[in-house]
């Protein structure tokens, strides 16, 4: 493991409650589904633009880590916005309108990538978006956002003071919220965004060599909406074939690993500084716990340096790996799971090791040169 960084996770729990031979039950099934991932799919691979983004298999990296093989899911080309999030965001606004009226506005928080595919989604669909961004949002990241002609708020606080003004506005105004976070009494425009990630996800399954599974996956965690969409379609297209799941989250915004400890949805106590930007997130999705309360085999947290490095790691191609870009959120799964196999109490129970299978998202693509400009 020479070159890769020695890291530990800095917290993690394995959840007692989680049984790989436990069913997909009806409770899992209220969120996400077959039927409704279908419909999904039938209507995202109509778009144009719409093409599977790429399943890379890095033996390279594999080989230095010591698991048997490792497949990278590079979302930075999704639909020409750089991010998974193309996916929730854009169908959540097709979703709502068809659910409204055309013609409305629709609303959202975000700090960058949900807010340029909603914004693309009122473009699409023929409607008006307003989103609400931190005052921490890099510019380029707003300019994006105001190139695809939605109208930009800033809120002077964090991602969740934006996601409460936005709510409250769109209260006020009769806007329809397109959040990507479920709270109690707005859970199902979350639903259909999360229904709109598992098309990644089926995408992967399908490009895994026919005959072979993953035996691990590592998924990143903000409010847990893309951690508990590939959890919920891989728990119920494989049954207990399906991989062990392992959510990883910065240590400054940690709310996962919170509601696993106190055994519901609880708040991150972090400070929600992190370069992992996209998960800094201080309370999780209600209907994104429901699913990984028992779907989820562990929760950790990584120091910013772990995603840090593996971008740097990922950059380099490893042992005639091709060269991968991302960004440190892009990362945190990868990451996790470098942590994880230096953490033994971890990596036994959870059988990682020289003949596991892993995959794992790389979320989005690197920043762009505007993004990284004040």
């Amino acid at each position: 493991t020479s070159m890769i960084p020695q890291v530990r996770p800095v917290r993690y729990v394995l959840n007692p409650r989680a049984d790989q031979a436990r069913p997909y039950g009806p409770q899992q099934s209220a969120i996400l589904n077959a039927e409704a991932h279908e419909l999904a799919y039938e209507e995202i691979s109509s778009w144009k633009g719409y093409a599977p983004t790429p399943l890379l298999e890095l033996p390279g990296l594999a080989s230095r880590l010591g698991v048997g093989r490792l497949w990278y899911k590079d979302e930075s080309t999704r639909l020409g916005l750089g991010s998974f999030k193309a996916l929730g965001g854009i169908y959540g606004v097709r979703r709502a309108l068809r659910e409204g009226k055309p013609g409305s506005t629709v609303a959202c928080a975000s700090v960058g990538n949900h807010g340029r595919a909603v914004a693309r989604g009122a473009a699409m669909f023929g409607c008006r978006a307003v989103i609400f961004l931190p005052s921490r949002t890099p510019h380029g990241r707003a300019q994006a956002i105001l190139d695809l002609g939605a109208t930009i708020v800033t809120v002077d606080g964090t991602y969740d003071d934006a996601v409460a003004q936005a709510a409250r506005e769109a209260d006020q105004r009769g806007w329809t919220v397109v959040s990507d976070t479920a709270y109690p009494g707005y859970e199902d425009i979350p639903r259909h965004i999360m229904q709109g990630y598992t098309v990644m996800v089926r995408e992967a399954v399908a490009q895994i060599p026919a005959g072979t599974l993953p035996s691990h996956v590592l998924l990143q965690a903000g409010v847990g909406g893309l951690a508990a969409a590939v959890t919920a379609h891989l728990w119920e297209t494989l049954g207990p074939d399906r991989p062990r799941v392992v959510v990883v989250e910065p240590h400054e915004a940690d709310c996962l690993l919170e509601s696993a400890l106190a055994m519901r949805p609880a708040a991150s106590r972090g400070s929600l500084f992190t370069s992992m930007e996209c998960l800094a997130c201080r309370n999780p999705s209600t209907l994104a716990w429901s699913i990984l309360k028992n779907g989820a085999d562990a929760f950790l947290t990584i120091p910013d340096h772990a995603a840090e490095d593996t971008v740097a790691l990922l950059n380099r191609g490893i042992g005639g790996d091709p060269p991968v870009h991302t960004q440190p959120s892009g990362a945190a799964g990868l990451a996790g799971l470098v942590a994880a196999i230096h953490e033994p109490a971890l990596a036994g129970p959870l059988g990682l090791g020289n003949d596991s299978q892993i995959l794992v998202f790389g979320s989005e693509g690197p920043p762009s040169q505007e993004e990284e400009s004040p």
